[in-house]
């Protein structure tokens, strides 16, 4: 019994720290910035191989 309220005051304190919104607001940030990094880089591969095919 006491290990089920020492989990559950955990998640408590857990829930009450980081709120859900702000959790899922800075992970698809990080997404944002890691899928504009990856499509420019991708622009940039295609753009080196046309050039490197073309001479």
């Amino acid at each position: 019994m006491q290990n089920r309220i020492l989990k559950l005051g955990a998640f408590a304190m857990l829930l009450s720290l980081l709120t859900g919104c702000e959790a899922i607001g800075d992970i698809f940030k990080a997404g944002m910035g890691f899928g504009i990094f990856l499509v420019i880089a991708v622009v940039v591969l295609v753009i080196w191989l046309i050039s490197k095919f073309r001479k």
